[in-house]
């Protein structure tokens, strides 16, 4: 595999997992650019590598916590960027300490071996029982991130990027966006080699989180062969580069592993859900000054928050529910119904297909689930927002969207199998390449080896 001896013993005995995250990054991608992705090519000659389904709904809040725990939203208590207080209409952005399920490095600790955790999604604040830690998406700055000091003065001092700066991206000139790519990447990798190199973990899970900005403001150009094509490819080239460069430190111990979160593919249209709701009368507001959940009138039969989740009204789960539960049923069939034959400007139907919560989750937090959850059609991308507007459809300057199908998982072990997996098999087959024992009865996924 690698060339690198190991230096320092682990925590533990037993066989190494290094884990990398590259995400929102589509299998198609890699699989119609081989000359691109060498390294990845690489891993799937020697190993085993292909597409695997995200969960319901695809967004990095709530993938994250599945990939890391092998359980579904129902148990992890995180359905998306927003989530809803249970009994209340007040919403919030959940962050680590919302995930209600034992994360995957929880269990490598408990069984006295060693976990370096770095940019993990939704993993603010740093868990402290960790050897070290620090943060992903949503984090405020490396200055609380990052645990413990040692790894906290590092990083600060090799300026060490959390996430890409989003908004170069809103200029129709993304040079700027594109150089802060790269330096971002380029940090994230040094900080990666510093700590793999150090040579003291069982498990190494890290994420590359500028994938999935670089996707949502070029993807399109890629697609389409449009003017920051070849920009596009060099990103992509530089991280499959510094993949493989990573998989050289590893020693004969460690598999490797690299999966994607979700897929991707060109957005067309943003569908503004709230603003359709109004439209069809399942959703009012009290006065012209709204924004808020909160702020729906007492007779509002709907609402949605992203990505595509609509919840009824409910009387005695919503504070002031409109739809009595004894009708449950009968009018969510009726919202069903409308969202199956709305179609876009271009005569497409939005929806794919309608998930109902007794099929996307099941757990003990259930009880903020969705009602119903619409995965969309290519190119229509579910938003929500409770400002108004006037039009359902709309564009703004994102030009790529994440897809439920074509997340990626590549492994450089031939006993891998990637064939009918998902994000919920990950967790269970980093713990079985670590010869750590599983119950299957604990994870809605299975080890793939």
């Amino acid at each position: 595999m690698g060339l690198f001896d190991r230096l320092s013993g682990s925590g533990g005995d037993g066989p190494r997992v290094a884990f990398f995250g590259i995400d929102g990054v589509p299998y198609s991608l890699v699989a119609d650019n081989e000359d691109v992705f060498e390294n990845l090519t690489a891993m799937v000659r020697d190993g085993a590598g292909g597409a695997i389904d995200s969960i319901v709904p695809p967004e990095s809040s709530a993938c994250w916590p599945a990939l890391t725990t092998g359980l579904n939203p129902g148990w992890t208590g995180v359905y998306g960027f927003q989530d809803r207080e249970v009994g209340s209409y007040d919403t919030y952005v959940p962050m680590g300490r919302d995930v209600q399920a034992t994360r995957l490095w929880s269990r490598v600790t408990d069984a006295g071996r060693s976990a370096t955790v770095m940019n993990v999604p939704v993993t603010f604040p740093p868990d402290r029982e960790i050897q070290r830690m620090v943060s992903g998406f949503l984090s405020p700055g490396v200055d609380k991130a990052a645990y413990p000091d040692e790894l906290r003065d590092h990083l600060t001092a090799s300026d060490y990027r959390i996430d890409v700066n989003a908004k170069l991206g809103h200029k129709e000139d993304k040079s700027e966006f594109i150089e802060n790519a790269h330096e971002t990447l380029d940090a994230r990798f040094e900080a990666f080699k510093q700590y793999v190199r150090k040579d003291d973990w069982d498990l190494f899970f890290g994420v590359f989180m500028t994938t999935d900005r670089v996707n949502h403001f070029l993807f399109r150009d890629y697609a389409d062969n449009g003017e920051y094509h070849d920009e596009f490819l060099e990103f992509y080239a530089k991280l499959d580069r510094y993949l493989g460069e990573l998989r050289e430190l590893l020693d004969e111990e460690t598999t490797m592993l690299v999966a994607s979160d979700h897929g991707f593919v060109t957005l067309e249209w943003e569908v503004h859900c709230n603003v359709w709701l109004q439209e069809r009368g399942w959703l009012s507001f009290d006065d012209d000054d709204h924004e808020a959940l909160a702020d729906i009138s007492d007779d509002s039969r709907a609402y949605s928050l992203i990505p595509g989740r609509f919840y009824l009204n409910l009387e005695g789960r919503e504070p002031r529910g409109s739809v009595p539960e004894e009708e449950y049923e009968r009018v969510r069939s009726e919202l069903r119904a409308e969202l199956e034959a709305m179609e876009g400007p271009d005569g497409r139907p939005v929806a794919d297909r309608i998930v109902t919560k007794e099929e996307a989750f099941r757990g003990d937090h259930d009880d903020i689930a969705p009602d119903l959850v619409v995965i969309s059609n290519d190119g229509f991308d579910l938003k929500a927002g409770f400002r108004g507007g006037d039009e359902v459809f709309g564009t703004g300057p994102r030009n790529g969207m994440h897809s439920f199908e074509n997340a990626c998982l590549f492994a450089d072990d031939p006993d891998v199998t990637v064939t009918d997996a998902d994000l919920y098999d990950i967790a269970p087959t980093i713990l079985d390449l670590m010869d750590l024992e599983i119950d299957r009865s604990e994870f809605d996924g299975a080890s793939l080896r």
